[in-house]
């Protein structure tokens, strides 16, 4: 069964590989640019599938020759070399149940993150700047590019709102765990009396949406300027050069004035009001899987408490999954690799589970 569906993968690969190169589908741009995904998702499949089939018929060969061969050296290396093949066959086919597991089609998208803070007030807004610098500092580590879009600061520092993009390769992938509610426990700066309160921001990723994921009809968006505020200079605040984008059919809000020129901002908004309004679509994709799975990581649900992070302990932990960890300053200085990792192999253990369960 297993063979079977490797073949029709390598059948389906080798069919893209013929259509990729045909000059008719190189014209149509969105057909092109799908074909290209899959092709390139499907590639690593294939590979493990041709080592595969090399230690099947490895195999194959050292069966032969100890039903056959009498001399005793020559069986001795056959035995050796058949352990070692069975090894290498099922370490391929671990690997291949975990590249066959399905995957979200947005993945190696880019993603639009978006932070508010919660309950809290001035306190909430400081670690929305923290959560927003713990990002910064995760993308640059990995060499993804972010760009600010849009940010409202809080009154004693932090944001109030911060929204921002993430270009890389699989960067949806990777940072959609982080969506949902995250919670401090700290003793702020602004509390005299040292008593530790609990605070809370909220974390939004959006995979980026390409423009043939949806059709924005123009006419439906109504675009306002207004003077930029914070950081720039003393021309941010004499020239129009913010954007706010109006979707008039959702009522959905986009503003953008990180850049001093109209057009970039223009550009930026229009970049996350596409992205929001497929949102819309995507989330009730995740309501459908999160629906079949008791134990989903990653959900529609965005009001969900996901995340506390306690100070006086040094402590933090990942309600999801149940994941400790006693190394906030690291953390909080962008190390979250561990975390989303135990979030991917949680998540992908689920996967294999379900697909074990479905008799798959």
């Amino acid at each position: 069964m297993l063979l079977e569906k490797l073949r029709s993968i390598e059948e389906r690969y080798r069919e893209i590989e013929r259509l990729i190169a045909d000059p008719k589908v190189i014209a149509d741009m969105n057909r092109y640019i799908r074909l290209s995904k899959e092709y390139k998702d499907l590639e690593p499949v294939v590979v493990a599938y041709d080592e595969y089939s090399n230690v099947l018929s490895n195999l194959d060969s050292a069966k032969e020759i100890l039903a056959v061969e009498k001399d005793g050296e020559l069986l001795d290396m056959a035995k050796a070399e058949l352990e070692e093949l069975q090894v290498k066959k099922d370490e391929l086919e671990e690997k291949i149940k975990w590249l066959l597991l399905p995957s979200d089609p947005q993945d190696s998208k880019n993603a639009i993150v978006e932070i508010r803070a919660g309950t809290g007030g001035d306190e909430a807004a400081i670690f929305a700047g923290d959560l927003y610098r713990m990002y910064n500092k995760f993308c640059e580590a990995r060499k993804w590019k972010t760009e600010l879009v849009s940010f409202a600061e809080g009154a004693s520092g932090g944001f109030k709102e911060a929204v921002f993009n993430v270009l890389g390769e699989g960067v949806y992938g990777v940072l959609k765990y982080e969506s949902g509610v995250h919670r401090v426990q700290r003793v702020p700066q602004t509390e005299t009396q040292g008593r530790v309160h609990t605070s809370a921001a909220t974390v939004a990723v959006l995979p980026e949406a390409d423009e043939f994921d949806i059709e924005l009809k123009m006419a439906d968006i109504r675009k306002d300027t207004f003077c930029s505020s914070g950081p720039g200079g003393q021309s941010v605040n004499t020239t129009y050069s913010a954007v706010r984008l109006t979707h008039e059919p959702t009522g959905i809000v986009v503003s953008c004035q990180d850049e001093k020129s109209q057009i970039r901002n223009y550009e930026k908004a229009l970049k996350v009001l596409r992205s929001r309004i497929f949102d819309l679509e995507y989330k009730k994709y995740l309501d459908e899987i999160a629906a079949k799975r008791k134990t989903m990581v990653s959900t529609g649900d965005r009001s969900a408490k996901i995340r506390t992070y306690n100070y006086p302990q040094g402590r933090v932990t990942d309600h999801r999954i149940g994941f400790t960890i006693y190394n906030l300053p690291a953390v909080m200085d962008g190390e979250i690799d561990e975390i989303t990792d135990a979030l991917q192999v949680a998540e992908n253990a689920e996967k294999l589970k379900e697909g074990i369960s479905d008799g798959n």
